[in-house]
């Protein structure tokens, strides 16, 4: 484990270390999004921007380490709130407002949906936007295999709903939509493509 500064305070294993490092990276995302720098992170915690280069080898590597586990976070809070929601359009309408209504104060669950970050360009179906779909719906209580979905089914719904999100977080509308307005629009456009699709595989 690399000891060298860490402000007086050394972290007792290389796990620590990386936490610990997450944690400042986090805060610099919070500070300055995808600007965030190596040198940013080091400062904050007293080490030499080499101790950081020796757990992430880049800024692509921690911010997207950074955003994983803030999104593996915001996942367990979606399917805490959806327990036991088990209809198919309640659950992704309510999934799609949830995670709409918290998207502007996360910053890293912005950046994991909307960067590449293996290719360091935009991209709503990156490799972490994609996984990010697949943990949004596999957080559902929703039967998907006794409705008929395939998993390349719940691959392009997947996608989908990515595409949505996306969609609003460049507009969010104006004013944007929130509450009972935000759930009234997303059903009204979102729930006869998912039925459709659902009595497509009924026939």
């Amino acid at each position: 484990m690399r000891t060298h500064g860490w402000g007086g305070a050394k972290p007792a294993t290389d796990e620590e270390a990386i936490e610990r490092i997450l944690d400042a990276a986090s805060q610099a995302i919070d500070e300055r999004g995808g600007d965030m720098r190596i040198a940013d992170v080091a400062r904050s915690l007293g080490v030499s921007r080499q101790t950081v280069y020796n757990y992430f080898p880049g800024t692509n590597t921690l911010i997207e380490a950074a955003a994983t586990r803030s999104s593996v976070r915001f996942l367990d809070r979606l399917a805490e709130h959806l327990a036991g929601m088990t209809d198919p359009v309640d659950a992704l309408v309510e999934s799609l407002a949830f995670t709409l209504e918290w998207l502007p104060d996360d910053k890293h669950v912005q950046l994991m949906l909307v960067h590449d970050f293996a290719k360091a360009s935009t991209g709503v179906t990156s490799e972490l936007g994609i996984r990010f779909g697949h943990g949004l719906l596999a957080g559902l209580d929703v039967d998907w295999a006794s409705l008929g979905l395939t998993d390349a089914d719940l691959d392009d719904l997947a996608e989908y709903t990515l595409r949505i999100l996306q969609s609003f977080m460049i507009d969010p509308g104006r004013p944007p939509r929130t509450g009972e307005v935000l759930r009234a629009y997303l059903r009204r456009w979102v729930a006869p493509v998912l039925m459709a699709e659902i009595a497509s595989h009924r026939v």
